[in-house]
């Protein structure tokens, strides 16, 4: 299955894009390179002065200074690096959309080609025949048809939209009917037993005298 996948193809722009963009990352490699000596240079310098050592930290200073003159001219050519790769870039970017537009205008082409002004007219023609033909057997079913026949009709087109209003109606939910009276609990039950006397117990009770 590897075997079969596509390479993508390097065209001559890409390795030239590429080369450039190497040729840029050693420039940036030797900037910072130099830096590091400009750094350590100034250190140098700075012992020398330390210690009494003049003329060697002067050296030490022109030495630094020339290594700062080489740096400012890598600086010219990595900017004009960065500006040749965007400059190919940009220009690649526009053969792209130039490609686009013509295979665009080739498909305009082409559709006109198969919408001409005839091909149109003719639709057009074609159409209004169409609506022209289905008026006239409008007009024929209307004046065949007796009243009560129209009639019948109309009353046949509003009993469908009845069953079509029907069917379209939300089937409602029966809920259960919530209780008015609220329920009375076993302990309830007991405590109004309680409450009730017995009729015997209410006879034996003594009347005093």
């Amino acid at each position: 299955m590897g075997g079969n996948q596509s390479v993508p193809k390097i065209t001559k722009q890409d390795r030239a894009i590429l080369d450039l963009k190497l040729q840029r990352d050693k420039v940036k490699q030797y900037q910072k390179r130099i830096q590091g000596i400009l750094d350590r240079e100034h250190e140098i310098a700075k012992q020398h002065l330390a210690v009494g050592q003049k003329d060697r930290a002067i050296f030490a200073l022109r030495k630094r200074k020339y290594q700062e003159s080489l740096l400012a001219k890598t600086d010219g050519q990595l900017e004009n690096l960065e500006k040749l790769v965007s400059t190919i870039e940009f220009s690649l970017v526009e053969v792209s959309i130039m490609h686009g537009l013509q295979q665009g205008n080739e498909v305009l082409k082409e559709i006109h080609k198969e919408m001409n002004i005839e091909a149109v007219e003719k639709l057009l023609e074609e159409t209004a025949e169409a609506r022209e033909y289905q008026r006239e057997i409008d007009d024929m079913l209307a004046n065949t048809l007796s009243a009560d026949d129209e009639e019948a009709v109309q009353n046949e087109l509003r009993q469908l939209q009845e069953e079509a209003f029907v069917t379209e109606a939300p089937i409602r939910m029966e809920l259960p009917s919530v209780p008015t009276e609220r329920p009375v609990s076993k302990v309830e039950e007991g405590r109004e037993e309680e409450r009730i006397p017995d009729p015997e117990q209410r006879e034996r009770v003594p009347v005093l005298a």
